[in-house]
């Protein structure tokens, strides 16, 4: 899923050399002659405040229109308009550290340290130098995007065919193939990866860090080091039921695959978990599934036979709100949304919420079906709607959430209260199962959720070692491959050696995207849904629980959500969930009659690799 806000798209680009003329300075030059004053750093912040507000709103406009209506125009159009973004924010960071010596009053101090953070990559100041890395991350991204796997020269598979045969093949010769054949395509971007690591960290060093991962990790409102400890903390919470999980899972594909293709004891081989990247199991839920998994109703069929629409499915996600107490959605989100695919051009289907306007005008842009995944999947994206609305009225640089695994981690919570209590109470099904059906329940969603969490986790430590030069370009593969194996339990299908370049097979590599934001979301979520079950006052199965038509949850939800990113994420955490620590034992706590199945199934089988 997508949360959408003009200058969110500027922090997952590539930034450009600075444009002098988007950005009109009330301050004099770094280089003047005079001191910077208090005063001086408030007005700048003010004026970095309303030029940016300004950008965002037209660069998520022309967003807008280009993934509603693609055309080569609405492209360019687009591009210009992000381009404009980029270039003001490039600016305003470059300019921020001017204002590092002075003692400035809380908030202004804070946005400061925001607008220099806004970058996921700070170009040098060098002219030539930015230019050049601008044109190396474009074209590794592109080299991914034009990425293909060809079986013969006549028969070339693009990204979305091998996915394909990766979730549906059951012949482990095809998945080997199709998994080899698509790691091929990041060999060439080795040499440009280098360098933009050399680029990146020389810009991220102009603006105070010790290199680009050290530039990441200080999102966080703790120093860089401890952050990365934070996460290994979160990660030994939840790794004995990843254990369970990996065991069964290795077992049961052992049972299908023969000896020769999984060992009792080691990693799995990646290519057979029905994802290029084993980053989650889902597709794999068929040949794992517990006997009598059938949960006793079909959602999908239930919507079907009330004749729910897309726009009726969006209802319902409106009224879980406002049973909360949240005011309804306004008009204009019903008249400018994009709820069906468009006969009549082509447009972005990818799930996504909106907040063109950074105040009222929300929408979500989704070609929706009658089905329970966008039954679930409208409940997600409305609880970044009603986020972007909570804190609309904060400062523009505090118009976010309070880290960026926050706004996920909302959506998801959202969507954990979709529940057999909340559909029988929507007159969607007719009884709640018995908890013995949930087991199946459960293992599918642990195959999402939980077998994504090492993977989550490693790709930016990964990336970390890269940048601060623990991982030299001599040793990218060697270590991306230990990690892989140290967390996820996971080996390469085939032989690799460093002329194989693995991570830029994943696209947040190559297009420099940070990854640690989806991991504490798959965190925070069951954090979030656990306090706010205990708030409830149920004391069942978490997995059970709803949070549906509780106002006194919906009001300290609407508090946290109002805060933005005005203060400290742990201000935020506390103030929905009574904790200033981020805690990974509530997905113990909602997966444990599931961890309780697991360990009795792996009985007599090896844990562990």
């Amino acid at each position: 899923m997508r949360v959408v806000r003009g200058v969110l798209l500027v922090l997952f680009c590539a930034c450009v050399a600075i444009d002098a003329a988007e950005i009109r300075k009330p301050v004099k030059p770094a280089a003047a002659a005079t001191a910077p004053t208090a005063t001086e750093a408030r007005t700048f912040v003010d004026e970095a405040e309303a030029r940016l507000l300004e950008l965002s709103n037209e660069n998520s406009r022309a967003d807008w229109v280009k993934s509603t209506y693609i055309t080569d125009d609405t492209e360019v159009l687009a591009a210009q308009a992000n381009q404009r973004a980029i270039s003001a924010t490039v600016s305003y960071a470059k300019a921020a550290p001017r204002f590092d010596s002075l003692r400035l009053p809380e908030e202004v101090a804070r946005k400061l340290k925001l607008l220099k953070l806004a970058l996921t990559l700070p170009a040098p100041s060098d002219p030539k130098e930015a230019e050049e890395l601008t044109r190396i991350v474009a074209g590794l991204e592109g080299t991914y995007g034009k990425g293909k796997w060809c079986r013969t020269p006549d028969d070339c598979l693009d990204i979305d065919a091998v996915e394909r045969i990766l979730a549906e093949s059951r012949d482990p010769k095809d998945l080997r193939d199709a998994w080899a054949g698509w790691h091929r395509i990041s060999v060439p971007m080795r040499k440009d990866f280098t360098r933009y690591v050399e680029l990146g960290n020389k810009g991220a060093r102009e603006l105070g860090f010790a290199d680009m991962g050290a530039m990441w990790r200080s999102k966080y409102d703790m120093p860089p080091d401890a952050f990365e400890k934070e996460l290994d903390r979160l990660w030994e919470q939840v790794r004995p039921l990843y254990l369970s999980l990996h065991s069964y899972v290795r077992w049961k594909l052992r049972e299908k695959y023969g000896p020769d293709v999984v060992p009792e004891r080691g990693p799995i081989p990646g290519h057979l978990l029905g994802n290029l990247w084993a980053q989650d199991w889902v597709n794999i839920y068929s040949l794992v599934a517990p006997k009598d998994a059938d949960p006793g109703y079909d959602l999908t069929a239930r919507l079907k036979a009330k004749g729910v629409d897309a726009k009726e499915m969006v209802r319902y996600g409106e009224r879980f709100f406002t049973s909360l107490g949240f005011a309804p959605l306004p008009a204009t989100f019903w008249e400018r949304s994009l709820f069906v695919k468009p006969r009549d051009r082509e447009v972005v289907c990818h799930a996504s919420a909106w907040d063109v306007d950074n105040d009222e005008d929300l929408r979500i842009k989704m070609c929706i079906e009658t089905n329970a995944e966008d039954f679930r999947t409208i409940h997600h994206e409305l609880g970044h709607n009603f986020y972007q609305r909570a804190y609309r009225k904060q400062p523009f640089l505090f118009r976010d959430s309070a880290n960026d695994g926050f706004h996920e981690a909302i959506g998801d919570t959202i969507a954990l209260s979709v529940t057999p209590s909340y559909l029988k109470r929507l007159s969607l099904i007719d009884a709640e199962p018995d908890p013995s059906k949930d087991i199946g329940l459960l293992l599918e969603m642990a195959l999402d959720k939980v077998a994504f969490l090492p993977f989550g986790l490693l790709v930016d430590q990964w990336r970390w070692k890269v940048f601060d030069g623990q991982v030299t370009p001599a040793r990218y593969n060697a270590a991306w491959w230990t990690l892989r194996e140290k967390y996820q339990g996971v080996s390469p299908p085939v032989p690799r050696s460093e002329a194989d370049f693995d991570p830029g097979a994943k696209y947040h590599v190559p297009a420099n995207v940070p990854y640690s934001r989806y991991f504490l979301a798959s965190i925070l979520q069951f954090q979030f849904h656990r306090a706010l079950c205990q708030a409830a006052g149920q004391t069942g199965p978490l997995n059970r629980c709803s949070i549906y038509d509780d106002k006194e949850v919906g009001r300290r939800l609407e508090k946290m959500l109002a805060m933005g990113q005005s203060r400290p994420w742990p201000d935020a955490l506390e103030t929905l969930t009574g904790q200033r620590e981020m805690d990974a034992t509530a997905i113990a706590d909602y997966f444990a009659p599931l961890k309780k199945w697991l360990d009795e199934q792996n009985a007599g089988h090896p844990v562990g690799w």
